[in-house]
């Protein structure tokens, strides 16, 4: 075990600080979301049932909602790194959701099932970059004002 490893675990007071479980939810949204998407794909070419991939969509956009809350009550964080790695994140897989909302319109998909796959794309094009955005501002400094650090390892 080298000395670093120790020098990381005793003494980060980054490490140590008790955040709210946003990762975690917004994770468990995306799988939500991934889920409903599976049992779309599962039902073709007939139509699909909608009733499950809707309660999962409304219990992926809950937990979203919930995560972004609990987010937006933390002070003590590094607010100026979130926005600036979520921003970048959010305009990549706005992009993304886009292109596959196309892929939708384009491949005749119509009703209920265009409204819910679109609706999916929107949570998920949020999902991924509180995350990405969350997971690098957690571990930066809140009161720094340089560029993104590096912790030790």
């Amino acid at each position: 075990m080298s000395s670093h490893s120790a020098d990381v675990g005793s003494s980060s007071p980054l490490l140590d600080r008790k955040l709210p479980p946003v990762a975690e939810l917004v994770v468990l949204s995306l799988a939500m979301m991934l889920s409903g998407g599976v049992y779309l794909a599962a039902s073709l070419p007939k139509p699909p049932g909608l009733a499950p991939v809707v309660a999962l969509l409304a219990a992926g956009a809950a937990l979203t909602m919930v995560a972004v809350v609990m987010l937006s009550r933390v002070g003590d964080f590094a607010w100026d790194k979130f926005f600036l790695v979520a921003k970048w994140a959010l305009l990549a897989y706005a992009i993304i959701a886009g292109i596959l909302g196309f892929v939708f319109v384009y491949d005749h998909t119509r009703g209920g099932t265009l409204a819910v796959l679109l609706c999916t794309l929107a949570v998920f094009a949020v999902d991924v970059p509180t995350i990405i955005g969350f997971t690098v501002a957690r571990y930066q400094d809140p009161g720094s004002t340089s560029t993104l650090q590096v912790l030790p390892d």
